[in-house]
């Protein structure tokens, strides 16, 4: 198979890569570079919230990801530009028509209490993660994958043992699909499919991500982690390639607000935090070499709750179009961000790879079409001066997002005479309370778990896990299931982005950019990787 030869010469590479370097700890000297490194090889970042759990099976949110890459290695990595790479797996191969998945485990991986890592290992996570008594957050993506009885084991109608992955041998992984999946191998670079470490989970149970507890096979361990304020992982001398590794120490600060963390960026005490909103222009001409932006592979929308909890003025389709049509777009993006953020009219992002964005009727018009349109909709649906349309908007506490709401609230009440009230919460209990359908119109905001069109649009499907507006439509889950099994699936997802233009169970508002400050002396950030899968033992400082 193409993919055994392209992991083949990946191997070969890694190799060659490896005879050649690790005499940096003793010349100072970055060993392909040859850039001069600095003493204190420590990278310090902010987090806007806290992170709720280390558990890659428990984990939903990108920041946990982003410090779960470091703890624990999956099958499958990404280099720098987003291609798949080897991990624990050194080489894989699909058969049966694609249907069957092959992982060849490398010899010398180890947790980092010195066990072997197995293919076992993998057994026993990918089914804790699908086991309703997990209650993994993530469980559908287990379904998502197509791994055979995935969906059943999921609804608790198998047991998680007669889930399709198999240990064939301690190093050799063996994954049957329900149907050929193209894009299969790319789905394990996500955190949900990342090995845990049985024993020390029997052991401990729920306090098992302790640093004291947790046993993990990544490239770095975890050494501190005080709730809402700290991380800290260090090197893990057991990982197979921690020779090549530069940094020592990833440390991460919870700063809620994006002004602080600036100020604190400035003072040093940060090597990168995010660009608050309308600061990039400024940033960008004061501090060119560390002012960043570039595409992401996200999108950020407010969701409608279709459910019975949900106010009935939105069971009106021509009130959803309304509010949708009624933002400007281009006022967000140009002068509330100002980060080379893109409007949104579709829910998938251009930047998905081999999607071709279609045309919707409402991303034809001009904003004064768009305002026209939305008060004759208004207007039909029995909303106006005598009658306002009013409702709740919530949002995660962020100022960027407040800035977004209050320019939202303030269009439609400009153009409508809508009266939207405000809401913020913290991030742990706005998940739950959008989860629960206790909310209005609540802030959606999502990054592909792999670089596919279907990981935006499954999310409107019935089944979804993260449909939290609880949209329903039996087409789009005919074409989305459709979708999986075709060789050019384009039409499909052409025809699910025009019936969300339709009936606009969400309003898309933008595509992100990536809008960081990164310190010069900070090298090796994946600006090319539009997932910003990004792992530590690839960063480097050099000298100043």
């Amino acid at each position: 198979m193409k993919f055994t030869t392209m992991l083949k010469m990946a191997s070969a590479t890694a190799v060659v890569a490896a005879m050649t370097s690790g005499a940096y700890a003793d010349s100072h000297v970055h060993p392909e570079t040859g850039e001069k490194l600095a003493a204190d090889q420590t990278f310090t970042y902010r987090l806007l919230d806290g992170i709720p759990t280390l558990d890659p099976q428990l984990n939903e949110d990108v920041s946990g990801s982003d410090i779960i890459r470091d703890l624990f290695e999956g099958l499958l990595n990404q280099d720098a530009e987003g291609n798949l790479i080897p991990g624990v797996a050194e080489s894989w191969e699909a058969s049966e028509g694609n249907t069957v998945y092959t992982f060849n485990l490398r010899d010398d991986a180890k947790w980092s209490n010195g066990d072997p890592v197995t293919a076992g290992d993998f057994v026993y996570a990918w089914r804790r993660a699908a086991d309703p008594a997990t209650a993994s957050p993530y469980a559908w993506y287990m379904d998502l994958m197509s791994i055979e009885n995935g969906s059943e084991v999921v609804a608790g109608e198998k047991d998680p043992s007669e889930l399709g992955v198999e240990a064939v041998d301690d190093k050799t992984l063996r994954v049957k699909l329900t149907s050929a999946l193209p894009y299969f191998a790319s789905m394990v670079t996500h955190a949900t499919t990342f090995p845990t470490h049985q024993a020390t989970i029997e052991e401990h149970g729920d306090s098992w991500t302790r640093p004291e507890n947790m046993v993990s096979n990544g490239a770095y361990k975890l050494t501190e982690w005080v709730l809402n304020e700290r991380t800290v992982r260090e090197r893990n001398e057991m990982y197979w390639n921690n020779e090549d590794t530069i940094l020592d120490k990833v440390v991460t600060l919870v700063i809620n607000d994006e002004n602080v963390a600036l100020t604190r960026y400035r003072a040093g005490e940060l090597d990168k935090t995010e660009v608050p909103a309308g600061q990039y222009p400024a940033l960008e001409e004061e501090m060119p070499d560390e002012a960043h932006s570039f595409p992401r592979l996200c999108n950020y929308y407010y969701t409608f709750n279709l459910s019975d909890k949900g106010p009935e003025a939105f069971k009106d389709v021509r009130v959803r179009k309304a509010l949708a049509y009624a933002v400007d777009r281009k006022v967000i993006t140009d002068q509330v961000l100002q980060g080379g953020q893109f409007e949104a009219y579709t829910f998938t992002p251009a930047a998905t790879a081999g999607f071709e964005v279609p045309d919707v009727d409402f991303a034809g018009m001009t904003q004064a079409e768009r305002d026209a349109k939305a008060k004759e909709l208004l207007a039909e649906a029995g909303y106006g001066s005598d009658n306002p349309l009013q409702f709740d908007m919530l949002y995660n506490t962020s100022e960027g997002h407040k800035k977004i709401a209050v320019a939202m609230s303030q269009m439609w009440k400009q153009k409508l005479g809508v009266e939207a009230t405000l809401a913020n919460m913290e991030w742990k209990t706005f998940l739950e309370t959008r989860g629960n359908q206790d909310f209005e119109l609540a802030r959606g905001a999502w990054c592909g778990d792999y670089n596919e069109a279907s990981t935006f649009l499954d999310l409107v499907t019935t089944p979804s896990g993260y449909n939290d507006g609880k949209y329903s439509n039996a087409e789009v889950d005919e074409l989305m299931v459709a979708a999986k099994t075709s060789d050019n699936p384009q039409d499909n997802y052409t025809r699910v982005e025009q019936i969300l233009a339709e009936e606009m169970p969400v309003i898309p508002v933008y595509h992100y950019a990536g809008v960081i400050m990164l310190k010069d002396n900070l090298k090796g950030w994946p600006f090319e990787n539009v997932e910003q899968n990004w792992y530590s033992r690839d960063l480097y400082k050099v000298a100043e």
